[in-house]
């Protein structure tokens, strides 16, 4: 048995499919753990839907910030012009099944030292804290509550994980941290706009997982969502959106032994 941790597929199914046949996965076997990001911008999203949920207990998905987005439009926002690839899935006669089933996610899963997640964590975080604060959003999606917070997660504001937040702000800096992390402050204030390379960090703060005193070093972190990073690995962090859906590669890691796998974009 192998597992293999994947970066974002954003709606590369094609991709996803080469990628596996390289790692001559076996579902009967393996299995694979996504950071997120099935769907969006790619072309075939509700083939990577469909094909992950059918996949059961092989996969092990967290949620990204493009899933919570594509929930977002099942649940009434007005989708941006840019947004056209998910047209399909809100369309698809098996929508709610699959916006049940994508709801249900995780957005940490941890498990034999690692701890999967979109984005990052913020530097505060110890790894079971991040899953208690992880848990509260994954309630809320569950429950008879998530339309109206889906409606009200949208927005930068809040910055900082503060303790004593509460309702909407806290739910929101929850998700922003888990899966739209890059650079923040030592206190982890962060600075949700900067999306450039780690050497374009904005005055006073540094990649999320670059602070020496970082609580979650407990853990090796495997993260994506960070295109202009690329596929890194240093001491207790795997980075794996290569950005395939930009021209770049759709990387797996095996677990075991660390052997990288890549299926090159166009």
């Amino acid at each position: 048995m192998a597992t293999y941790a994947i970066g974002d597929i954003q709606g590369c199914y094609g991709a996803l499919r080469r990628l596996l046949d390289q790692c001559a996965f076996d579902p009967a076997a393996d299995r694979i753990w996504l950071v997120g990001d099935l769907v969006n911008r790619g072309t075939e999203s509700l083939q990577v839907l469909r094909f992950v949920a059918g996949l059961g207990d092989a996969a092990t998905v967290v949620l990204g910030n493009h899933d919570l987005y594509l929930l977002m439009l099942h649940a009434g926002l007005e989708p941006r012009s840019a947004d056209l690839t998910l047209d399909e899935v809100l369309a698809a006669p098996d929508c709610d099944e699959l916006m049940h089933w994508l709801a249900r996610r995780p957005l940490l899963h941890v498990e034999n030292g690692y701890a999967l997640v979109h984005a990052g964590l913020l530097p505060q975080w110890t790894v079971p804290k991040a899953q208690a604060l992880a848990a509260e959003v994954e309630a809320e999606l569950a429950s008879k509550r998530a339309k109206k917070f889906l409606l009200n997660l949208m927005g930068n504001r809040p910055d900082c994980w503060k303790s004593s937040l509460k309702g909407w702000n806290r739910l929101r800096v929850i998700v922003n941290a888990l899966t739209r992390l890059r650079f923040c402050t030592p206190d982890g204030r962060m600075a949700m706009r900067a999306k450039g390379a780690p050497d374009t960090a904005p005055e006073g703060t540094q990649p999320w997982f670059a602070f020496p005193e970082r609580a979650s070093r407990t853990h090796t972190i495997i993260c994506g969502h960070w295109s202009t990073l690329g596929f890194y690995r240093e001491e207790g962090l795997v980075a794996l959106d290569s950005g395939y859906i930009w021209g770049g590669a759709l990387t797996a890691l095996r677990i075991e032994d660390g052997a990288v796998f890549q299926v090159q974009g166009g």
